[in-house]
């Protein structure tokens, strides 16, 4: 059970790490960062595996309708997607990618949409932010240098995503150590150099709770693991930039009310005072945002 306790024991136990302030930076004519959020991230999958279906967009024309409908709800980035991250999902090739995102990039940038892209292929980075792409959301993590640079070029934001593999698709056994956030702070801390290095001056931190790791065992393991980051994330906010989560679902235990799944998962998220939240349903954790939000200090 989560309890009062329960979080009274955490704020005690990493009270130096609760005023840890992040960077603020803009990001085309919006202020992103510095603690004063939560800032939303709308989804578009143009991929049909996809299983949040609500998200899922088969043509271009559907998907800038429900770009530009994500941004009236309170969607500050609009993250849009060719490929699932689902296991069995189909890849799809870099060509094939361009193919589906690039007509859907070009018109929400055009219609003034802050748009995300999630990949971890080169050719589809650079014709993305050729085309207007404003934040690079990397799932991978080979040969990241690259993918900063040309990030660093067109001057727009990254999304670090710790990924334990090659790249999304390729996920590797999650290792949990006695401390698994050391270990996502050792990668951050690694891939922020480099980022920084390579003129990157826009940057969250993902610590990649909608990854799909097989050796976590039942869901209930898996819930109680991305409970647990959540709550802790506010320890990450000490490398100096904004956090990230992709809010998940867990089916098993929401069954047919799965919908109202990222609204909870989102409390937690703000409790560990995550700054950038990915959604499916931004209109939803909108509200819960904005009720968290009235209980502060007066």
């Amino acid at each position: 059970m989560l309890t009062l306790e329960t979080l009274g024991e955490l704020a005690d136990r990493h009270r130096s790490a609760l005023g840890a302030r992040v960077a603020e930076f803009e990001l085309r004519g919006t202020r992103f960062g510095g603690g004063g959020g939560p800032e939303l991230m709308g989804v578009i999958n143009l991929s049909p595996d996809s299983w949040y279906r609500e998200s899922v967009a088969l043509t271009a024309e559907n998907a800038i309708r429900r770009g530009l409908r994500l941004k009236a709800d309170g969607a500050h980035l609009v993250d849009v997607g060719a490929e699932s991250t689902l296991p069995h999902a189909e890849r799809v090739d870099p060509e094939s990618q361009c193919g589906l995102l690039l007509p859907v990039v070009r018109e929400l940038a055009a219609a003034g949409v802050l748009v995300s892209v999630e990949t971890y292929h080169p050719a589809v980075t650079r014709a993305c932010l050729q085309a207007g792409a404003a934040v690079l959301n990397l799932t991978g993590t080979s040969g990241t240098e690259a993918f900063y640079r040309e990030v660093a070029d067109y001057g727009a934001g990254v999304i670090i995503c710790y990924v334990a593999g090659e790249n999304v698709r390729a996920v590797g056994n999650l290792t949990l150590g006695k401390d698994h956030m050391a270990t996502l702070r050792e990668y951050f801390e690694r891939q922020i150099d480099l980022a920084v290095s390579a003129g990157v001056s826009r940057i969250w931190i993902d610590p990649g709770m909608g990854f799909y790791y097989g050796n976590l065992g039942d869901s209930a393991a898996r819930v109680r693991y991305q409970m647990e980051t959540f709550l802790n994330t506010f320890r990450l906010r000490e490398l100096g930039w904004p956090t990230c989560h992709a809010l998940p679902h867990a089916f098993e235990f929401f069954e047919d009310e799965v919908r109202s799944a990222e609204s909870f998962f989102a409390v937690l998220a703000l409790l560990g005072k995550t700054d950038l939240l990915r959604t499916h349903e931004v209109a939803r954790v909108r509200a819960v945002a904005r009720t968290m939000q009235v209980f502060g200090p007066v």
